[in-house]
C-alpha cells in the first residue's frame, strides 16, 4: 500500500512537471511566432498569438499546430494605387493546421478565417470629397460616411447649385458588399437635384465607389462586409497563408 501511494505521488508530481513544461514551451512558441509575424508584416506593435490545444509538446514534435489565434490591433492595407493605404483595426484570425520550421523562421496555415473593422474615416479616403460637377451648374461631394442602420451606410452628399444660392447636404443610404475583391458602396436611390433626376447620370459617380484592400496579412482575402456603428466589419478567409518566412 505504501509503495502504491509513492507511485501515485510520483505520477502526480511528474504530471504537474509535464504541464508546467508544456505551458512554458507554448508561451515561448507564441512569443516566437508573434515576433516573426511582426517582422514579416512590418507591424508597429507585436501581435497577440494564442496556440490552442493540449498538450503543446506533442504538436511541437509533429511540426504542426492544430489551432492558432492571431490578433493585430492595427494594420495598414494597400489600396492598390500610388502607394495609398487605409488602416484596418481589430484584426482577429483563426488559423488551422499551421506547419512551421524548427526555429519558427517559416510558418504556413492550411486555412484561416477572420474579421476586422474599417473605420468610416478610413473609408473616406476612397470617396470623392472635392466638389465635382455632376450637371451644368451643379456640383456634388461626399462630406461624411456613417452607420445608416439595418446594414446600410449613410452617405452625406453636399450639393452646390450656385445659380440658386443653395448648398444643401443630403443623406443617401447605400448598400455595401464585396465585388471583384473590393468593398463596394452603391446608393439604393438618389434624390432629384435642382428639379433634375441625376440618379442614372454622373451623381452616381460620386455616391457609388469601391475600396480595394490589397496585401492583407499572410495573403488572406476579403470575403464579406457589413455596416456597423463602428465602421465596416469585414470577414476574411484564405488557404496556404504565410505567417513567417
Amino acid at each position: 500500500m505504501r509503495a502504491l501511494r509513492i507511485i501515485v505521488v510520483l505520477v502526480v508530481i511528474l504530471g504537474g512537471l509535464f504541464v508546467i513544461a508544456d505551458r512554458v514551451a507554448v508561451h515561448f512558441a507564441e512569443g516566437e511566432v508573434a515576433d516573426r509575424v511582426k517582422a514579416r508584416e512590418n507591424l508597429a506593435s507585436t501581435p497577440d498569438v494564442d496556440i490552442n490545444g493540449f498538450p503543446f509538446l506533442t504538436q511541437l514534435a509533429g511540426g504542426s499546430l492544430d489551432d492558432v489565434e492571431l490578433g493585430i490591433a492595427s494594420y495598414p492595407v494597400s489600396t492598390g494605387g500610388q502607394g495609398g493605404t487605409i488602416r484596418i483595426d481589430d484584426l482577429k484570425a483563426h488559423l488551422k493546421d499551421v506547419t512551421f520550421s524548427g526555429d519558427y523562421s517559416s510558418a504556413t496555415a492550411a486555412t484561416g478565417t477572420g474579421s476586422a473593422t474599417i473605420a468610416y474615416d478610413q473609408l473616406m479616403k476612397a470617396a470623392k470629397t472635392e466638389p465635382t460637377e455632376v450637371a451644368p451648374g451643379v456640383t456634388a461631394q461626399i462630406t461624411g460616411l456613417g452607420d445608416g442602420g439595418d446594414g446600410k451606410v449613410k452617405v452625406k452628399v453636399k450639393v452646390g447649385v450656385p445659380a440658386l444660392g443653395v448648398h444643401p447636404t443630403l443623406s443617401v443610404l447605400s448598400s455595401v458588399d464585396v465585388k471583384s475583391g473590393k468593398v463596394s458602396l452603391h446608393a439604393d436611390s438618389l434624390p432629384a437635384i435642382a428639379g433634375a433626376n441625376l440618379a442614372d447620370g454622373t451623381l452616381r459617380q460620386i455616391t457609388d465607389f469601391q475600396q480595394a484592400l490589397d496585401q492583407l496579412p499572410g495573403g488572406i482575402e476579403l470575403d464579406q462586409v457589413r455596416a456597423t456603428p463602428d465602421g465596416l466589419r469585414i470577414t476574411v478567409k484564405g488557404t496556404d497563408l504565410k505567417l513567417a518566412g
